[in-house]
């Protein structure tokens, strides 16, 4: 609890009813008052505040905090004396419009008939010098009602205090909010776009007139992803309104994947280093699109430093503070007309004598001072000596002194430049709205009251909070623009133009609107843009790119970099057998079935089907190459028919000579059966044929037929043996089954081979036994070299591979064994003599010899066979 108020020179400032108190002890307290103040109160500092006050013979009195200045001066830290409040320097001409514009609202106001018309306001504006130990200066002092703040105490029997309009940026407004929220003091801020600020639980009669910056937000992330933008950098203020506003800007683009390249916080306080390393990160990153939550005086030192190192290429999008500002910009002071009438002539006509803070801006403005004798002393200073005396003698007007007579509308400043009138014009909103709550507060009708007992307040003697209920009950139109005001929960709606910045053609920055965006409407539609209108860096008509890495195209999918965000990845080309047919496909499909992926591995498409056809040159040349062995094995067999009689024919067995031509020509035609499409029918028959024509149709019946039976070749699509085509070829079935098969086959050509080699120096004129020797030298090598070259083939040059075994091994047979016998039917008949078909004399030594037909004979049980070799 305060102090008890008859222990204190000052009233409570939640009694303000000094009427309760008679005369005479009003007359005792005021002639004992410095001697109670010393006794009971001690000064702690007084505060140094520049502003603008009027409030002698004023009904109610209006607050007002603008940061007319930039910063405050700096007082070294010396400890050794008595502090002292710091000044302000940095004259900033944009915030001091603002307060003009508030002085501009009371005046008209007062002026009016229709509304408060028989309340006179006053006001009281202190400068925040854009500083919360300023603003919190000025709140205190303003709630106490004298220069000399006294907390919890209002001092002085003055006019009631209505609301305070500020107090500039977010943070200064959050710092005065938390002081006057604790007496339900109405505060109304024409800037301080801060989300914190909607928390009725810490601010409860904070009330604002410019949006929240949610909305800013919102509209600025709706941007970003408009223009496909994933790729952007963050800077803010080291402050409530950069740090709130940059905070809900990254949480709703990065959970439509956007990704933040960088995030920098600009100092409060200058330092060249900061600043310094912020550029170079600007410089190094891949990033277009910078998005600034920041006061144009924050931002200012930042801008000059990118200027300096020809920083460029780059689009920025700005926050409300700082998207107008002249400081940032500097553009045209070209006039427009106004969205205020007659406020440009109230800043046009500013008397330079009237008060401090005028005659510091006039002079700041023109350069030159209002004092005469500093003017004096300035001319003095500047002037050379020569020998020890003045080189020319100070007389009449000195340089540098300011006439008063200045034209303020010919120096096209952007204190004059009413053509974007933003924050101006929420200034102006505030001021109104304060003024149409007290106009509803004081014609309340008695007995129809919103309080206790449907009582009203006086609008002579008001409590904070009992116009706090009016303030945030407010409904009002604007009296220029008919723009109906009203409060929702302290805010209002979300309603932003979009600026672009584009150069005229006299080379200066215009403001050009593109579109808007409303927080309160469906939302599709909040957000209008017009592309055609705007102007990119280096007049480009389209808009840049920015991402840390391009799309990739179907055909590939993302590859995330290790430690880096997921906006920067590689595109990794799909495996053969895999696609992607979307744009930054995450994954690669893969090809399924009798599917295989194309060039471009963006489809799936039918793999190629694969066979060795009857038509194409390599299946013709089979063909010509079978049927000519199979011509040539039967003429051999005609030959020896038409020499069947002749001792050569019968010294080799009629039957096992035709047996053997025989199985040659099956063997030479079956190799045909093994063209084409693959069928049911010929897979049975292709490779059974074979063994069977090797084995001389007997030898292996017996388990060709149970092959057939139990698992028989069929046709089958080999998918597995090349990714981009199908195969069609013939399953054998058994494996079993045609090792045992051709192992017996192997088995009949090695004892065929056995005794043929045995035989082989018989004393024979016909030496049979040296052409069953080579004919199995020739199956065996023919054979041998077909395993290699089988298993390195793919596709359907396995069958062909396969064929080419078959009629070499085939022609290798026909022409070892029947080629002699051929020579002497043809060519030398006059050997085919019995007596030259009988064995040869006996040696002398008396060793026996056999004839090789009789061991032919033996050999050709077990008769030429081979081994066909298939996977």
């Amino acid at each position: 609890m305060a102090p008890n108020s008859a222990h204190n020179p000052c009233l409570r400032l939640h009694s303000m009813d000094i009427k309760l108190f008679s005369l005479g002890l009003c007359a005792l307290f005021c002639i004992f008052r410095p001697l109670s103040a010393q006794s009971t109160c001690k000064l702690k500092a007084k505060f140094n505040l520049g502003g603008y006050k009027d409030v002698e013979k004023k009904t109610v009195v209006v607050g007002g905090m603008f940061p007319v200045h930039k910063r405050v001066a700096s007082n070294k830290g010396n400890t050794s004396s008595v502090p002292l409040s710091s000044g302000c320097v940095g004259f900033n001409f944009r915030t001091f419009r603002w307060a003009q514009t508030m002085l501009f609202a009371i005046k008209e106001i007062n002026a009016r008939d229709d509304l408060l018309p028989k309340t006179d306001l006053g006001y009281v504006i202190y400068d925040s010098c854009f500083t919360i130990s300023k603003a919190v200066e000025g709140t205190l002092t303003y709630l106490t009602g004298q220069d000399e703040a006294v907390p919890n105490y209002r001092c002085g029997d003055g006019a009631p205090l209505a609301a305070l309009v500020g107090a500039g940026g977010s943070d200064l407004s959050i710092a005065t909010a938390r002081i006057l929220g604790l007496y339900h003091f109405p505060q109304v801020s024409y800037c301080s776009t801060c989300s914190a600020l909607k928390s009725k639980f810490q601010f409860p009669t904070f009330l604002r007139t410019i949006p929240n910056d949610e909305h800013q937000s919102t509209a600025m992330a709706k941007m970003v992803l408009h223009f496909g933008w994933t790729w952007v950098g963050s800077i803010a203020a080291d402050d409530d309104y950069g740090k709130y506003g940059i905070k809900d800007f990254k949480d709703q683009v990065e959970q439509a994947g956007v990704c933040i390249s960088f995030s920098e916080t600009l100092p409060k306080v200058h330092s060249p280093e900061a600043i310094q390393r912020i550029v170079q990160t600007v410089i190094d990153s891949t990033a277009k699109i910078i998005v600034v939550f920041s006061s144009d005086v924050d931002l200012s030192p930042l801008i000059s430093e990118l200027l300096r190192n020809n920083v460029t290429n780059r689009t920025w999008i700005a926050s409300e503070a700082w998207i107008t500002s002249a400081l940032i910009s500097q553009p045209p002071g070209v006039s427009k007309q106004a969205d205020i009438p007659g406020l440009q002539h109230h800043l046009l006509n500013l008397d330079p004598y009237a008060d401090l803070l005028t005659e510091e801006f006039w002079e700041t403005l023109f350069n030159c001072t209002l004092d005469y004798s500093k003017a004096m002393r300035m001319a003095k200073q500047r002037a050379t000596y020569v020998n020890g005396t003045l080189s020319r003698t100070v007389t009449g007007l000195p340089d540098g002194l300011c006439t008063g007579q200045e034209s303020v509308a010919q120096l096209n400043n952007t204190y004059s430049d009413i053509s974007q009138l933003r924050i101006t014009y929420s200034v102006y909103k505030a001021v109104y709205a304060v003024a149409n709550a007290l106009h509803n507060l004081e014609h309340c009708e008695p007995g129809k009251g919103p309080f206790v007992g449907k009582t009203c307040a006086d609008i002579n003697n008001f409590e904070p909070w009992q116009l706090m209920y009016y303030v945030k009950n407010v409904r009002f139109k604007m009296p220029n623009t008919g723009e109906e005001i009203f409060f929702n929960d302290g805010d209002v709606d979300g309603f932003y133009d979009i600026i672009n910045w584009q150069v005229n053609n006299n080379g200066e920055i215009s403001y050009v609107t593109v579109g808007n965006y409303n927080g309160s409407a469906a939302p599709e539609n909040r957000m209008t843009i017009m592309n055609d209108s705007i102007v990119w860096n280096n007049d480009m008509l389209e808009p840049p790119r920015s991402v840390c890495s391009e799309n990739c195209q179907p055909g590939t999918r993302k590859g995330i970099r290790q430690g880096e965000p997921v906006c920067c990845f590689d595109c990794i080309p799909c495996a053969d057998g895999e696609i992607s047919n979307t744009t930054d496909a995450r994954e690669c499909i893969l090809c399924t079935g009798d599917f295989w992926s194309n060039a471009a591995h963006d489809a799936c498409v039918p793999k190629l089907i694969e066979f060795l056809a009857f038509g194409e040159p390599l299946g013709i040349t089979l063909i010509a190459i079978s049927a000519f062995g199979a011509l040539v094995t039967i003429a051999v067999g005609v030959l020896f028919i038409m020499h069947i009689g002749t001792p050569l024919v019968k010294a080799n067995d009629t039957l096992l000579s035709f047996s053997l031509l025989f199985s040659l020509v099956v063997t030479f035609l079956c190799s045909i059966v093994f063209l084409g499409e693959p069928q049911h029918w010929s897979c049975m028959t292709s490779q059974v044929a074979l063994a069977l024509g090797f084995a001389l149709c007997l030898s292996s019946i017996i388990a060709c037929t149970v092959w057939l039976i139990v698992l028989p070749p069929q046709p089958v699509k080999n998918t597995s043996g090349q990714n981009i085509k199908i195969i069609l070829e013939c399953d054998q079935g058994s494996v079993v089954f045609i090792c045992c098969i051709f192992a017996y086959d192997i088995l009949l050509a090695l004892l065929a081979f056995i005794f043929a080699f045995i035989a082989r120096k018989l004393e024979d004129y016909v030496s049979e036994a040296k052409c069953l020797t080579f004919s199995m030298l020739v199956f065996f090598i023919v054979w041998i070299s077909f395993v290699p070259a089988y298993l390195s083939t793919r596709g359907k040059f396995m069958v062909a591979v396969q064929i080419f075994a078959i009629l070499a091994s085939s022609f290798g047979l026909l022409t070892c064994i029947f080629l002699p016998k051929c020579y002497i039917l043809l060519i030398k008949p006059d050997r085919n003599k019995e007596e030259l078909m009988k064995p040869r004399p006996k040696p002398k030594d008396g060793t026996s010899t056999g004839t090789s037909a009789s061991l032919a004979t033996t050999a050709t049980e077990a008769t030429i066979a081979t081994t066909a070799i298939d996977d």
